[in-house]
């Protein structure tokens, strides 16, 4: 009887988890299928010509001259090293310098010092002047996508949540009453997320020296980081309160897990210095397809077919928050 008991119990429970698990699923393959859809990227640049130049000149720096660097280094520079400096007695025409054994520790020293002096001289300050212009390209990037898009406000995050949505609708009017005030509550926010975002990478960063887990768990973290990253300049264009932000973030995270994942695929196949080249040429059009997005309908007719389900709120950034 109480085994039967037992049964009866739990078999709903694992039912309702089971369905909860199919939702989270959906949402999450739904992300993914909205971070892939490129064409938006396409439609944007041939509506906004000053968003096609920006995204070009992102491609020329961060693709043709940073990758191009990286490409020439290894396929030219290095092979010339090997062919002036080798490392094996056979290579030379002379078989005089084999009898000095310490030659071969003066090449490879040699080898590696003009290498890294390259990195020195040219890699690492191109990083950094490739990493600040680039930022600022992608908020302008974003700005002419937004502007591209043809709506000047778009001020609701979760149009099934009726009071959220009446709230943000009523923010200029009620909790902005004054531009002044406007200012340093923005200059506030920007402040706050700065610091939450980077306690949160710190975060990812710890969690990748965890054995087993540790992996998954940074491809995870990191997905949520991007996939915000890039809906992040959409809701500063839209004026949209922070704690709004967090909230239909962690609400919905199983969509922007999804939306993240595509953006941080570079990072786990590349070496540190590639997968910045690629990042910084995909992020931008992640950025563009996170504009173009209609990810709070999306979000809301899945809801609806789902009978308003909702898998709770998340506290993706509790720790993070904590901290800062």
């Amino acid at each position: 009887m109480e085994a039967g008991a037992v049964t009866a119990t739990t078999k709903p429970l694992i039912n309702a988890l089971s369905e909860k698990c199919k939702q989270a699923m959906v949402l999450w393959l739904e992300g993914f299928r909205q971070a892939c859809c490129l064409h938006r990227v396409l439609i944007l640049c041939h509506r906004s010509t000053r968003l096609m130049i920006r995204t070009g000149q992102c491609f020329l720096l961060n693709g043709f001259i940073f990758l191009g660097s990286i490409v020439f280094l290894n396929s030219f520079i290095i092979p010339a090293l090997y062919w002036i400096l080798p490392d094996r007695c056979a290579e030379f025409s002379s078989q005089e310098f084999c009898s000095f054994p310490g030659i071969w520790k003066f090449y490879s020293f040699l080898r590696l010092g003009l290498i890294q002096l390259f990195y020195v001289t040219w890699f690492y300050p191109l990083y950094v002047f490739s990493f600040i212009l680039s930022n600022i390209w992608y908020n302008d990037i974003a700005n002419y996508g937004f502007s591209a898009m043809g709506r000047p406000e778009i001020n609701k995050l979760d149009p099934v949540r009726k009071n959220d949505a009446s709230t943000l609708q009523n923010v200029a009017g009620m909790e902005r009453p004054t531009d002044l005030g406007r200012v340093m509550i923005g200059i506030g926010e920007q402040v706050y997320s700065v610091l939450l975002l980077s306690c949160f990478f710190l975060e990812v960063y710890v969690t990748g020296f965890i054995p087993y887990v540790g992996k998954a768990l940074n491809f995870l973290l990191l997905s949520w980081m991007y996939a915000y990253y890039c809906f992040e300049y959409k809701w500063n264009f839209s004026e949209v309160r922070l704690e709004k932000r967090l909230d239909f973030f962690e609400s919905n995270w199983a969509f922007f897990a999804g939306f993240g994942s595509p953006c941080v695929l570079p990072l786990f196949f590349f070496s540190p210095l590639v997968s910045y080249g690629c990042m910084a040429i995909l992020f931008p059009l992640f950025v563009l397809t996170a504009t173009g997005s209609e990810a709070e309908q999306v979000i809301s007719s899945r809801r609806i077919n789902w009978g308003d389900a909702s898998f709770g709120r998340l506290q993706i950034f509790k720790a993070a928050d904590s901290l800062s």
